[in-house]
């Protein structure tokens, strides 16, 4: 990726930023900003071995075709596909939110 600025960078290298051979210093949040064309990308992927059509290998191929920007986002990263990572997530977020944190502490504190 070659940084265009701060935080901003642009897909050079896609099969080692995008997609099933990742290198392992980045990751695909949940958060896009899609032209219309994705669509049409998306039609024409092949689903995986379990039948899923895979936003990444879109992405690969919108990335052949035209600019393909990423954010880098600092903070903590929970992948939510995994059940420990979603509880942690939840529970820190619940933590954080001053309506209610006291709570969630106290509810929490029941079962610890």
């Amino acid at each position: 990726m070659a940084i265009e600025k701060t935080g901003i960078s642009r897909f050079l290298n896609v099969e080692k930023v995008v997609g099933h051979e990742a290198d392992g210093k980045s990751a695909m949040l949940g958060r896009y900003v899609l032209t219309p064309g994705i669509f049409e990308i998306l039609r024409r992927v092949q689903p995986d071995e379990n039948g899923e059509i895979r936003l990444a290998d879109a992405l690969k191929i919108m990335a052949s075709r035209q600019a393909v920007y990423t954010c880098q986002i600092e903070g903590k990263h929970y992948d939510v596909g995994n059940q420990l990572d979603y509880l942690k997530a939840t529970v820190e977020y619940a933590l954080r939110r001053p309506e209610i944190k006291d709570a969630f502490r106290t509810y929490l504190n029941q079962y610890i």
